[in-house]
């Protein structure tokens, strides 16, 4: 009776030995996720996503996220080719396109990738100048990405964007650039006033041809100006008297009394 007793329990331990073994060799992965088998040392490949065994004690799987990791490059101080000191960080997006190379050719592809991308950052930050950097955005985010991407391609990483943030300037540079863009304003104001006052002499011009071809427009402005002053409330209105007015009033004259006009209306003709 004892003997059975003591069988009936090692066959229990087993069979829950057994259970375990196998509850241990299925493994579910995620469809953002792969995973790495390693046979007895080996690398068999990835495997997933879905439902699959793994062999308890022979084999060991490495998951591997394939999503779109983003990541924030610290803050780097860099000297700029014409030699001014700035602060500058990014922001880098990359994935893992191949996990087998993620896993067996580099110890930690996120911190390596990580110190990639800073030493990249310092490098091309560097070689271009402080106008170039804050006029050519795009074109540095592209040689940064290119640069990134060719240096962790062996590692089974692929990335797909490199941003530069945010440029920290000296004081003292904030100051000169101020400076720099308010004398570029000046001058932007100065030509457009010199541009107003060549067409205005132009149009000053065409309109004395009018005038001198033309007398009776000199009348007729007359006329406005003055429906222009009517309107104010001035105490003293000085009212020129037109020449061909006088003109008119002097050749009658000319035509009843038949002399010759005198000295003085000569002068005022």
């Amino acid at each position: 009776m004892g003997n059975s007793v003591v069988l009936l329990a090692c066959v229990m331990m087993l069979a829950f030995l057994a259970f375990m073994l196998m509850i241990s060799a299925i493994k579910i992965v995620p469809e953002y996720e792969r995973g790495v088998i390693f046979r007895l040392g080996r690398l068999v490949g990835a495997r997933g996503p879905g439902l699959f065994l793994v062999i308890p004690v022979f084999e060991r799987m490495v998951r591997v996220d394939t999503r779109v990791i983003t990541m924030d490059v610290p803050v780097q101080e860099v000297i700029t080719l014409d030699n001014v000191t700035i602060k500058v960080n990014a922001v880098l997006y990359f994935q893992v396109i191949n996990p087998n190379w993620a896993v067996t050719k580099v110890v930690d592809y996120i911190r390596a990738t990580m110190q990639i991308a800073q030493t990249t950052l310092r490098s091309v930050v560097g070689q271009v100048e402080l106008d170039d950097l804050l006029a050519q955005r795009e074109k540095i985010n592209q040689k940064l990405q290119q640069i990134i991407d060719e240096q962790t391609e062996p590692w089974g990483i692929k990335v797909t964007i490199v941003e530069v943030k945010d440029v920290e300037l000296p004081q003292n540079m904030q100051r000169a650039m101020a400076k720099q863009a308010e004398a570029e304003r000046e001058k932007r104001a100065k030509l457009i006033h010199a541009e107003g006052e060549l067409q205005a002499s132009r149009a000053l011009a065409e309109a004395a041809a009018i005038i001198a071809r033309e007398p009776v427009t000199l009348q007729l402005r007359y006329l406005q100006t003055l429906t222009e002053i009517a309107v104010e409330k001035n105490s003293t209105i000085i009212f020129p008297l037109p020449i061909d007015t006088v003109r008119t009033f002097v050749d009658a004259l000319r035509s009843i009394s038949g002399t010759t006009p005198s000295s003085s209306t000569q002068r005022l003709e």
